[in-house]
C-alpha cells in the first residue's frame, strides 16, 4: 500500500510526494521576491500618480487665479488714501508719476491751491498716434494745475483724474479733455 503524504501547513493527505509539492506551491508558497517587488513598484507609482495629478489640480488652480486677476483693470488713483506730501519736478514728466504724489496733486497742485488734474497716458501698450503726447502735454502749459505723465501697464490709452473723478478715452480728444479739465 502507498504511503500518504501530509501537508504540513493544512493536514491534508496526498498520495504522491509530487502532488504535495504542486499542492504547496499552489496554495502555501510565499510571494517570491519578483512579486514583492512588483507590487511595491505599484504601489509607488500609485503614490507618484496621486502627487502628480495634485500638482496639475494646483497648477490649473493658480493659472485661473493668475488669469483672473490679470483681466482687472489697471487705472491711476482717484483717491487721497496714503498721499504723500511732494510735488512732482515738473507738470510734465517723461518718467511715470509714483501713485501717491499722483494722489497729492489731486488734492491741490503744486502743494497747495486748486485740486490738480493728473493725464496720464500709455503708450507701450497702446498705439499712440504721431504728436498724442505734445498734444496732452499742451494741457500742463495751459492749465497751472495740470499734469501729464506716462502711465505702464494702465489698460487704457488715456486717462484724466481728478480727486473721485475719471475719464478714459481710446483716442485723443480735445474738447473732452478740456471739458474735464474745467470741471474741477
Amino acid at each position: 500500500m502507498a504511503e500518504s503524504l501530509e501537508c504540513k501547513d493544512c493536514g491534508k493527505s496526498f498520495a504522491s510526494p509530487e502532488a504535495l509539492q504542486m499542492h504547496s506551491q499552489a496554495k502555501h508558497s510565499k510571494p517570491s521576491n519578483e512579486k514583492a517587488s512588483a507590487k511595491a513598484k505599484s504601489k509607488a507609482f500609485g503614490r507618484i500618480a496621486k502627487y502628480a495629478v495634485a500638482v496639475v489640480v494646483i497648477v490649473l488652480i493658480a493659472y485661473a487665479l493668475l488669469s483672473l486677476s490679470s483681466n482687472e483693470k489697471v487705472l491711476p488713483p482717484t483717491d487721497l488714501e496714503g498721499h504723500v506730501e511732494e510735488s512732482p519736478k515738473s507738470h510734465v514728466l517723461k518718467e511715470p508719476m509714483d501713485i501717491l504724489v499722483q494722489k497729492h496733486m489731486l488734492e491741490h497742485a503744486d502743494g497747495s491751491g486748486l485740486p490738480g488734474v493728473v493725464i496720464n497716458y500709455n503708450c507701450i501698450e497702446f498705439s499712440c498716434e504721431t504728436g498724442l503726447v505734445g498734444k496732452l502735454e499742451a494741457f500742463a502749459s495751459k492749465y497751472s494745475h495740470v499734469y501729464v505723465a506716462p502711465f505702464a501697464k494702465m489698460s487704457v490709452k488715456i486717462a484724466l483724474t481728478r480727486h473721485g473723478k475719471i475719464e478714459t478715452m481710446d483716442s485723443f480728444d480735445e474738447a473732452k479733455i478740456e471739458a474735464f479739465i474745467r470741471a474741477g
